[in-house]
């Protein structure tokens, strides 16, 4: 395998303890948007992985940016193989997982989806599945993916690291590559969005709706009408491919694409972008090809002043130790994107395994002028910005400055807890492997010809046979 041992231990924790994308078909799709014929192409004992869940497990890895091997689709084989392994023996050695536990992680689960979607509703109708068929559809890789962690657990329940060990394993890392670790900063935001006047999003409204008379009558075509009106300036009146198991775009966008016929246009509709009217291009099951025109009330100076004035109050609440930073961020900040928004954690930017410490490239430039500016622990005044500056929006934001570190090069002193998580992971790697090795032989293990030469899962197969004979 090309993954290092570290990240194959972080990929299959990605596995075992991610989120699947919640699709709205089961099946998997090639780059061309057509179904891929299902079928098994390897079994652990009675259990069985099909061509869709590998298909389903590389897409969702490409969605998070997973670096993956050239040959990813034997790299994530083997660990489905190595998960499905893990769950036999659980049941082989009866390790609790509870009915409970199974109903809090699927409950958790769908708060997940349905803050994804805005609300039950919406996501129902987005997936075109009732929440009862998602529940029944989860329960039971939940139930697996417990009973593989737990699994885990147990395999790691006696892997320690020492001091000595740790120093042992940075002292072998050679010299020259040891870590270079740029400048890192802990940075938080507050955004509000000023709200415009309800007469001027009447106004927006009106327009829209005497738009899509003009192209329901023909007196002009939507898409001349989209180029000349929209303010999404980056699509105009091109066409937007639209696929709704994905989540790139608005669920409230998608929901009202997805109710169209072809040629048909919708009612306005209300995103967190603005205000839409959507033409229904073409629809292939869930691959969409539609034109949009977007059009945002404008925000007047009052508006703005006044939410300046709001976020400069929340900043003295915040300074005079009223609330904390955290508090108020979850409480009021407008900056809820799903995937990229900071409200969920308590306003903190984070990286993609979770830290908070992130290098300064990472920011937004806006961000990075501001902490010229900010000493650790201070918060700024509220400043405007565009968010999207192809909506032209402006919004209003503090920036709290938690923490910054000086370049240097990795050193125990400095990152120790860093150095440690690494020795620990490599330890509880070896460990894992010497179970596998010990264990598969034990299972009855098949494998779809056409990935009898991946190395490790043909090892498996070799050895499992050689058990049997």
């Amino acid at each position: 395998m090309t993954l290092n041992p570290l990240k194959q231990v972080a990929l299959l924790t990605l596995m075992l303890c991610g989120l699947a994308p919640l699709r709205a078909q089961t099946v998997a799709y090639s780059g061309a948007n057509k179904p891929v014929a299902d079928q098994v192409v390897a079994a652990v004992g009675n259990k069985i992985v099909l061509e869709s869940e590998l298909e389903n497990q590389l897409s969702q890895a490409r969605q998070q940016q997973v670096q993956l091997p050239p040959d990813a689709k034997c790299f994530f084989l083997q660990q489905m193989l190595a998960n499905k392994a893990l769950v036999l023996q659980a049941e082989r050695d009866s390790l609790p997982v509870t009915d409970d536990e199974v109903n809090a992680q699927l409950e958790q689960r769908l708060r997940y989806f349905i803050g994804q979607y805005g609300s039950q509703e919406k996501m129902e109708e987005v997936t075109g599945r009732s929440v009862y068929q998602i529940r029944d559809e989860f329960r039971e890789p939940i139930r697996e993916g417990l009973l593989a962690q737990a699994m885990q657990s147990k395999i790691f329940e006696g892997v320690k690291i020492t001091p000595s060990e740790v120093k042992d394993y940075f002292d072998k890392i050679p010299k020259d590559s040891l870590l270079f670790y740029e400048s890192e900063v802990e940075v938080g935001q507050i955004v509000l969005n000023p709200k415009p006047s309800p007469s001027v999003v009447q106004y927006t409204i009106d327009q829209l709706n005497d738009l899509k008379k003009q192209a329901e009558s023909g007196q002009k075509s939507f898409e001349v009408l989209a180029t000349i009106y929209s303010k999404d300036v980056a699509t105009g009146g091109n066409v937007l491919t639209v696929d709704r198991t994905q989540h790139n775009f608005d669920p409230d966008f998608v929901a009202a694409a997805f109710r169209l016929k072809n040629g048909e246009i919708s009612s306005v509709t209300k995103t967190q972008f603005g205000y839409h009217i959507i033409q229904m291009v073409s629809r292939q099951g869930d691959i969409a090809k539609v034109r949009h025109i977007l059009l945002i009330p404008p925000i007047t100076q009052i508006d703005l002043d006044r939410t300046i004035k709001k976020l400069d109050s929340l900043r003295t609440d915040i300074v005079e130790g009223k609330t904390t930073f955290g508090v108020a961020a979850a409480k009021n900040s407008d900056d809820d994107n799903v995937m990229t928004g900071t409200k969920r954690s308590g306003g903190m930017f984070t990286a993609q395994d979770g830290s908070t410490y992130l290098p300064i490239d990472q920011l937004d430039k806006g961000i990075v002028l501001m902490l010229d500016t900010l000493k650790v622990g201070e918060i700024s005044a509220p400043v405007t910005f565009t968010p999207d500056p192809r909506m032209q929006n402006s919004s209003v934001r503090i920036v709290y400055l938690k923490s910054r570190s000086e370049p240097h090069r990795e050193n125990l002193q400095d990152d120790y807890s860093k150095i440690q998580d690494r020795a620990l992971q490599e330890k509880q790697y070896k460990a894992l492997m010497k179970w596998y090795d010990e264990h598969m032989p034990s299972f009855y293990l098949r494998v779809d010809p056409q990935y009898a030469d991946c190395p490790s899962i043909g090892d498996w197969v070799k050895k499992s046979q050689s058990a049997k004979d």
